[in-house]
């Protein structure tokens, strides 16, 4: 056993603050001739990334902590740190096997919980192409006695053929894709008694054949299963409660019903040492992620009672504890409301002042122990590369865990500065992040490229180390580029009305937004009006190549990749939330379809597509492609083969030469 000592040196810069701009700017702490970085560094290389120290919680006690490969455990009350190795877990293992679910027992016996009928049938597996906060497809009880499980079943679903060339004569991979408009899968949910060897399947009887079951939560006793059900228009929600012996249907707590959406993102949260008090999540009834109190019987308050987006993060039975961006969007701090009288029930709780406990500024990650006594605090933000502190549930520190060294210091990391621009609406102020080029001269002229994501669940600014930089953002800008950043509507920390905006029509109040801190850019003076280019992968390579057709006169070069062409050959969970059905929604879908905007581009277009892509497939670029064919618009395009969605090791090295060097041809 050994004395905690994990700190590796400090460097805490200053933020300034100008006053006229509202602008949060680096201070020039690199030097301009440091070295250059390299497309290797700029990709592979996690060197120049702060040092990363991982935590999570072992016991209300212990603290598991990972760096450079190894596990180290923390012994709060001891205070000492000693080596660790992963132990032998107390549960059974459970597996899917093929496409069946296994329990492998502690003699190392396997037994089958649930067999495959058909290939189309899939056990113990995420559903729902990861949407509504899914990402796991088995669940155990509290008491480890039962387990439940999702059947997925793909029957009705299309497949989409993915080419693989790595065969002598090349063949076809089937996927099940289920296009917006389409049919789907159905869900089932499952519950494996292991006593017993017995499985039964709950019966949700509401919403038909294609309803999404999300956000699967035992109660602590484990007798009871919570089902966020939604349905295929994803308009209308049931929480409802089931028996976890005979899947009976038991009651509906609460609906939820929006005319645009309704997106469950959280599992319930139970107050410890009750098993028919919650806490639950949801944008739909105040315009933000708020958190409410509920309980079995109906019953809801509002917990959390600010006009920001907050996540739980723990409760010890007296006090709820949760992160909120109510200090600002592009910070993330953890706060505390004291939940008084609950033994008396919902109607007689009262609820304290909520109390800040993270004072720095900038983002902070939160990792609260099981008994909510102590949390880990790993937060930075423009200038401060990384630090994580073990501290008290009132928010005083015990002990620094790491204080990140600059990891820039050697290099010409330029000046990154954060700002906002208001939104095409008037009722919004957007966050950016603007990266100046080297040995920056406001006399001179430089060539901007904008870095464009703008769909759902994303957020491209935060006060975190560099503002959230891509490291290619500087390669670029050590190459002479200013470098545009920017959030819109329809991005997420801002609530629902910011996030919804884009129903139904995705892609034109983002445009908007995006064209609103380009006038901005256009009126600095250090900015060449005739030299503009855009880029942007996934929602961003069709914001992309919208943008680029629909602003001809701004936007000189474009580089797209895996664009999303047209929303009817998108996924139904995705796609339908954001667009409704096709049927519903014509003129909207045909409104944003790319294939009507080939024939009006007018600049250099570069698109790049992993060939093998089972997220936005081959069909979206391939379909632009064809369509420039009939107008006669010359357009450039670059497969990667083997490629998924994401493309990843050397072939991202190349695929980021090839995005840096059109620019360099063109810009």
């Amino acid at each position: 056993m050994k004395r905690m000592t994990l700190i590796l040196g400090t460097l805490c810069l200053g933020l300034t603050l100008s006053a006229q701009t509202g602008i949060v700017s680096t201070r020039d702490a690199n030097p301009q001739n440091g070295k250059i970085l390299t497309m290797e560094e700029t990709i592979l290389s996690r060197e120049l990334s702060p040092a990363n120290l991982y935590c999570r919680w072992k016991s209300d006690h212990e603290l598991l902590m990972h760096k450079d490969g190894k596990w180290q455990v923390l012994d709060i009350s001891s205070n000492s740190c000693s080596d660790y190795a992963p132990s032998e877990t107390l549960r059974p293992e459970t597996f899917t096997k093929g496409q069946s679910l296994w329990l492998k027992t502690a003699d190392g016996r396997e037994i089958p919980i649930a067999e495959s009928e058909s290939p189309d049938i899939t056990y113990g597996q995420f559903v729902s192409r990861n949407e509504f906060g899914i990402n796991e497809g088995i669940f155990w009880s509290p008491d480890s006695l039962r387990i439940a499980f999702y059947r997925k079943d793909e029957t009705k679903v299309t497949s989409f053929p993915l080419l693989d060339i790595t065969t002598r004569t090349g063949s076809l991979k089937e996927i099940r894709y289920p296009m917006a408009g389409m049919d789907s899968e159905n869900v089932q949910l499952g519950v494996y008694d292991i006593a017993e060897g017995s499985v039964i399947y709950i019966k949700p009887d509401c919403f038909g054949y294609d309803r999404y079951l999300t956000n699967i939560t035992w109660s602590p006793d484990g007798r009871n299963i919570f089902i966020q059900i939604l349905d295929r228009s994803q308009k209308h929600l049931k929480l409802n409660q089931y028996s976890a012996v005979t899947g009976e249907f038991m009651q509906t707590i609460l609906t939820e019903d929006n005319e645009r959406y309704v997106e469950p993102l959280d599992p319930l949260y139970f107050m410890k040492g009750r098993n028919d008090i919650f806490i639950y999540r949801t944008a739909n009834r105040d315009g933000y992620r708020n958190l409410y109190l509920c309980d079995c019987k109906g019953g809801i308050r509002r917990l959390t009672t600010v006009a920001a987006d907050v996540a739980y993060a723990g409760n010890d039975g007296r006090y709820v504890y949760y992160t909120s961006a109510e200090v600002s969007p592009v910070e993330n701090h953890l706060f505390r409301i004291e939940v008084k009288n609950l033994k008396r029930g919902l109607g007689k709780a009262t609820f304290g002042k909520a109390q800040r406990l993270t004072s720095e500024s900038g983002w902070h990650d939160i990792a609260m122990s099981g008994d909510c006594r102590h949390f880990t605090d790993s937060w930075s933000n423009l200038t401060t590369p990384g630090v994580t502190d073990l501290c008290t549930a009132d928010g005083k520190t015990v002990c620094n865990l790491l204080t990140a060294q600059d990891p820039t210091m050697d290099y010409a990391y330029t000046e990154i500065s954060l700002g906002t621009v208001r939104s095409a609406d008037g009722k919004y102020d957007n966050w950016y992040r603007l990266v100046k080029p080297k040995d920056f001269d406001p006399e001179k002229k430089y060539p901007v490229i904008v870095y464009v994501y703008g769909g759902p669940h994303s957020q491209m600014v935060q006060n975190k180390y560099l503002g959230l930089l891509r490291r290619w953002e500087m390669y670029m800008a050590q190459r002479g580029y200013l470098v545009y950043v920017q959030d819109n509507r329809g991005t997420q920390n801002r609530g629902l009305e910011f996030e919804q905006a884009i129903h139904g029509q995705c892609g034109q109040a983002e445009m908007a937004d995006q064209m609103e801190g380009i006038r901005m850019l256009m009126e600095l003076p250090y900015v060449d009006k005739d030299r503009i280019g855009v880029h942007g992968w996934s929602y961003g390579g069709f914001m992309t190549i919208s943008l680029i057709t629909n602003y001809p006169e701004v936007f000189k070069v474009g580089v797209a990749g895996g664009p999303v062409i047209d929303w009817k050959w998108y996924e139904v969970m995705y796609g339908e939330r954001y667009m409704d059905h096709p049927d519903i929604n014509p003129d909207g879908y045909a409104r944003t379809s790319l294939i009507n905007k080939a024939k009006d581009l007018k600049g250099k277009l570069l698109i790049c597509q992993g060939a093998v892509d089972p997220v936005v497939v081959w069909e979206h670029s391939l379909s632009f492609i064809r369509e420039c064919i009939k107008n006669n618009v010359q357009v450039d395009y670059f497969p990667y083969p083997c490629a998924e969605h994401n493309v990843m090791g050397k072939d991202r090295v190349h695929l980021h030469d090839k995005i840096s060097m059109y620019f360099e041809d063109y810009l």
